[in-house]
């Protein structure tokens, strides 16, 4: 089964984002292919590369880093909820004096069209998070 994955909440105010990274692994593991995953409204901050957390926290932005170099899933942020946010495309953030390195490794910004791309190729939309 080919799943898509939105994720609308920030990574350690809900715990949609733990919730989708383990559902996600979980699919994998019974074979499905998850299509893409959307980060969408405060999901966008699941995408930060500076995100710090104490020691003995879990480090969510890392999670998803490594699965994506792992199994090549398509990690996507929204670009309006992004830039609404302050975090920039790195061409976009170099034109009006950004911060260009915000983005984490393995994560792209995309507009609106490869989330409804995704609804309409996977078998099944699964939403984290309000």
């Amino acid at each position: 089964m080919k799943i898509s994955i939105q994720i609308n909440a920030s990574p350690y105010q809900h715990q949609a984002a733990d919730s989708a990274w383990h559902f996600i692994q979980a699919a994998l593991v019974a074979g499905h292919q998850i299509y893409r995953v959307f980060f969408y409204h405060d999901g966008i901050y699941n995408a930060l590369r500076d995100s710090r957390p104490p020691g003995d926290e879990r480090d969510i932005v890392k999670r998803w880093s490594a699965l994506q170099a792992e199994h090549g899933i398509d990690l996507v942020v929204c670009v309006s909820s992004a830039q609404r946010r302050g975090l920039l495309e790195q061409s976009v953030a170099r034109k009006v004096g950004g911060y260009e390195a915000a983005l984490a490794d393995g994560f792209r910004i995309a507009g609106l069209g490869l989330l409804m791309e995704a609804i309409i190729d996977a078998d099944r939309h699964i939403c984290f998070g309000s």
